[in-house]
């Protein structure tokens, strides 16, 4: 193993909502190669915080850098360019728009003549989507629309990939199938953060693992020290 590299680092941001302080000074770091996963519970601000690292909200202090870079403010489209996407809570796709024209949108930030190569990249890794190529999105079933969410995504050819609750309202064996393609993309050198509620699942494929209170980081370690917690395990894995 080289030296670790930071890929992304949060410092101190704070966020609101109107008057609300949603982010009450969240610092984190994921480095090249990982899954990072943020755990919490319901309201904790999970959601905001990666909203805020991909340019969709904006802190109000605290800095965002990604490879070296300040991003603290910088648009979501110029976010994307530089090698980030987010994969939204509840698959916003295009209801109406077919299987194929959700994933063109995806790659709005590459070269026209790089569009079929990725669209080739997204077909092989989900095979279901080839053969919806044609299909309506928004008739498709929620774990054939997580799968295009987590395609569009990718179709930007990201460094990170952030999933927001990538797991939500999908029966348990899919759950696995979604989890086995996050190992998958990291194993091809994506670099993952993972917003989750189902914190075991997280756990198990994480390297390391933040736990978020109500808008603010409690406990920090690798996956298994976090999973082997008693506060952990008794707030959010049912023991």
């Amino acid at each position: 193993m080289g030296e670790t590299k930071s890929l992304l680092k949060v410092d101190d941001i704070h966020v609101y909502y109107g008057s609300i302080h949603a982010i009450k000074g969240v610092s984190f770091e994921v480095n090249e190669g990982e899954i990072v996963t943020l755990i919490g519970a319901n309201g904790a601000g999970k959601s905001t915080t990666l909203n805020t690292v991909a340019g969709l909200l904006k802190p109000r202090s605290g800095s965002i850098w990604f490879e070296g870079r300040s991003i603290t403010g910088m648009s979501a489209s110029r976010i994307v360019s530089l090698g980030m996407a987010l994969c939204p809570e509840g698959r916003r796709v295009f209801q109406q728009m077919t299987v194929r024209e959700n994933l063109e949108m995806g790659g709005y930030s590459r070269l026209p003549q790089e569009i079929p190569a990725a669209l080739d990249n997204v077909f092989r890794r989900f095979p279901r989507l080839k053969e919806r190529e044609k299909q309506i999105a928004g008739t498709l079933s929620g774990g054939e629309q997580q799968m295009l969410a987590m395609g569009r995504a990718l179709m930007s050819k990201p460094k990170l990939l952030m999933l927001d609750e990538p797991s939500m309202g999908l029966a348990p064996i899919l759950v696995e199938q979604i989890f086995d393609i996050v190992k998958e993309l990291n194993e091809t050198g994506v670099t993952i953060l993972l917003v989750e509620q189902n914190a075991q699942m997280a756990l198990s494929i994480a390297d390391r693992a933040y736990v978020l209170g109500t808008g603010l980081i409690t406990l920090s370690g690798t996956a298994s020290e976090i999973l082997a917690d008693d506060r952990v395990r008794a707030a959010y894995l049912g023991g």
